[in-house]
């Protein structure tokens, strides 16, 4: 394991069971000083619980797996390091736009729509002056990474700077605190973080939508060309196809990131996520990582006890409990948490039925299944083709 020591990770409004916003003073203070997802999972190391099986060897910086139907950390290393994301942080950017374009809408591209891509960027081979769907762009965010694709998906949301903002209140929403958006291609820029833990609930909630899902699970599509012509498209992700139930969901790789992998397997009925950030190894790494892993995770899953949990959103949690939407008036958490004027704003009933409702509420959370989709991979925990465990 990597001894460099990991950034602190941010702290949370919401905690695994109350808000800030919504507790005393002096209660308001505890929550907010609590690590998103539990205290074990803001230590450096591995946390795991005693009497799981034995880890595999890894050499990345920080990789977490976790089950995404349930919320459970299984295992965990530096899950709150903050570290580049790459295009992993496409998975926010999908999962912040997807919604606001129908995949039939049709799109001219312009010469403005493709300015500015950073140099060396990975590119799907759009052309200004060809008309896309909105679903071929997309095919062209997940499969081949394309940065030019995501400038122009940024320009029919009204530009790069909007999108940022975007992106960054939905970071918000999933309580994705270690996350700072700057490019929402991923590109290298100073200032653009995330981490293990962040990027395995953008992944969470972009799988809830059957969009993203049919996306991030395509190997082969067909691309507009010029004069008319198509042109074959494969996805990046070289788990797809050969590690068995695999689903999706992203990679990544620039020089300051390194190699940074999100992935979603299913197996009788499980779902798995695992992020691996940033493998010493070289590029095959972060897939051999995440393979073993996942494998452990299977073979975890059901008889170990977790670590920490994926958190709701905080809109679930206001909704539960009664309290203001997010955008909406009432006490700001910042203020709710700072320890400041006068005595609580509900009494102590009321305060033993909201925490009672939030605890509820998180566990019908944990229990809720991920959308049915197609059996992949049940039965057989191996992967398909070699023997050996190396994705090729």
């Amino acid at each position: 394991m990597a001894a460099t020591p990991p950034t602190p990770p941010r702290r949370a409004v919401l905690g695994l069971g109350v808000t800030a916003a919504l507790l005393p003073p002096g209660k308001a203070v505890a929550a907010a000083r609590s690590v998103v997802g539990g205290e074990r999972l803001g230590r450096h190391g591995v946390q795991v619980a005693a009497g799981a099986p034995r880890l595999p060897e890894t050499n990345s910086l920080s990789w977490i797996v976790a089950d995404a139907d349930s919320g459970e950390v299984l295992a965990s290393y530096n899950a709150h390091r903050r570290l580049p994301p790459a295009s992993t942080l496409k998975m926010l950017f999908a999962d912040t736009l997807l919604t606001r374009f129908d995949r039939r809408k049709r799109h001219q591209v312009t010469h403005a729509d493709l300015a500015d891509i950073g140099a060396g960027s990975s590119l799907v081979g759009i052309e200004a002056g060809i008309t896309y769907t909105v679903e071929q762009l997309w095919l062209g965010v997940f499969l081949r990474s394309g940065n030019d694709a995501v400038h122009v998906l940024c320009s029919m949301n009204g530009g790069m700077d909007k999108t940022v903002r975007d992106m960054r209140a939905r970071a918000r929403e999933l309580q994705a605190n270690d996350t700072h958006v700057v490019s929402p291609d991923g590109y290298d820029t100073p200032g653009q973080l995330s981490s293990a833990y962040d990027l395995t609930l953008f992944a969470r909630a972009g799988l809830r939508n059957p969009d993203f899902r049919h996306y991030c699970r395509t190997q082969v599509a067909r691309f507009p060309g010029e004069k008319g012509e198509t042109f074959e498209i494969q996805n990046t992700n070289r788990l797809l196809g050969e590690y068995d139930g695999m689903i999706g969901v992203k990679n990544g790789y620039t020089t300051n990131a390194g190699n940074t992998f999100t992935g979603a397997a299913e197996r009788d009925g499980r779902t798995l996520l695992v992020t691996v950030m940033h493998p010493e190894s070289g590029y095959d790494e972060v897939y051999q990582e995440a393979a073993d892993l996942l494998d452990w995770g299977f073979d975890a899953a059901g008889r170990v006890e977790p670590v920490g949990e994926l958190v709701p959103t905080l809109s679930q949690v206001r909704a539960m409990a009664g309290g203001p939407p997010a955008d909406g008036p009432g006490p700001r958490p910042a203020a709710a948490a700072d320890g400041s004027g006068g005595s609580s704003w509900i009494g102590p009933a009321v305060e033993t039925v909201l925490v009672a409702a939030v605890a509820a509420f998180i566990l019908a959370i944990r229990r809720r299944p991920l959308p049915q989709r197609a059996a992949a991979g049940r039965g057989d925990a191996r992967r398909r083709g070699r023997g050996s465990s190396r994705a090729r």
